[in-house]
């Protein structure tokens, strides 16, 4: 039996994929590379393509065993699903949509969902646990919570399981040092900061210092994407083992300010990373932190990287070693 893996050239999924491949697991991968990079490509067979594209999943279902999904393919800027909400309609909700249908056609039962925390939009309290109200401020969050409604009622319906993983802001890179974080554009921020670093900009934006919190910056709970890769797994093998569908938050439960990245950055690379004011952005929580006590109790889920210069270091050393990405990087696998 195998795996299928959609976005398994992005960032998290190419992270899981190198995970599954250590756990022993045959693993297939789809990815239209619009977002993906060949170079972070580790399994085959790989096909590229859309996820939207029935016929591609009927082929993909019908010429392999699987018995689980992994859902990472998604458009993910929050700034960009305000200006553009349909479009994160259309690709995030119709993409799945279609998956599910494909998966109940060939009688595939277990998914594991890439979330976000962006569903729970302004917390009312934090660490925000899984029963919190979601109340996306974002298109983005709420293409994924609809997804979520999509897959709850789907297990009524078709006795589809899952499993939705609502992570915070991953970051850092592998510690083998062949994969890590490369988007075009970029607009996370410690990957941000480290071009900064590099010479590769010139200053590090920072939107809005008004916010309720000690320093006036937004704070977010940064997970390692290998932590995040070791959940999903994780979550599949709760499936398997007929555990049932459920909801889980991954984070590190410490939140760090926007200045106090910069700062931890400056103390990892050495260098002075100039930072400059500007508006806020639309769709920008003050506060995001994670309790994940629940997947550290149910999937037996345990952090390794759970200090922010630790996480900053490897993303440092991924982007010392590549700093323009995966350009020129050589192709590991095509099909």
């Amino acid at each position: 039996m195998a795996i299928l893996v959609t976005g398994g050239a992005g960032y998290i999924g190419s992270h899981t994929v190198a995970e599954l491949l250590d756990r022993g697991e045959k693993v297939i991968i789809l990815d239209s590379l619009k977002k993906g990079h060949h170079a972070a490509v580790l399994a085959e067979p790989f096909y590229q393509g859309d996820v939207r594209d029935q016929d591609l999943l009927k082929r993909i279902f019908s010429e392999h065993e699987v018995d689980a999904v992994l859902h990472f393919a998604a458009d993910s800027l929050v700034g960009e699903s305000v200006q553009d909400p349909l479009k994160y309609y259309d690709n995030n909700v119709v993409s799945a949509q279609r998956l599910l249908t494909a998966m109940v056609e060939h009688g595939v039962k277990k998914i594991v969902f890439s979330s976000t925390a962006a569903v729970y939009g302004e917390p009312e309290q934090v660490p925000i646990e899984e029963h919190s109200p979601t109340r996306p401020a974002s298109p983005y969050g709420e293409t994924k919570r609809v997804i979520e409604k999509m897959m709850e009622w789907s297990e009524k319906a078709y006795g589809l399981e899952y499993i939705s993983l609502r992570y915070f802001n991953a970051a850092g890179a592998h510690p083998k040092g062949h994969i890590g974080e490369d988007h075009d554009p970029e607009t996370h921020l410690i990957p941000l900061v480290l071009q900064v670093a590099l010479g590769k900009r010139e200053a590090i934006s920072i939107f809005g210092d008004d916010y309720p919190t000690p320093d006036g910056t937004c704070i977010r709970d940064y997970i390692h994407v290998t932590d995040l890769a070791q959940a999903h797994w994780l979550a599949v093998d709760h499936l398997r083992r007929g555990k049932g569908s459920a909801i889980y938050n991954l984070g590190n439960g410490n939140g760090y300010s926007v200045k106090e990245v910069i700062d931890t950055a400056r103390k990892v690379t050495g260098h002075a990373i100039p930072a400059i004011m500007v508006p806020r952005r639309g769709g920008d929580p003050a506060v995001l932190i994670a309790s994940s006590g629940k997947a550290k109790r149910e999937l037996g889920w345990h952090p390794q990287y759970e200090k922010l210069e630790e996480i900053i270091r490897s993303a440092w050393e991924w982007h010392q070693s590549h700093p323009d990405g995966y350009q020129d990087v050589t192709v590991l696998t095509k099909k």
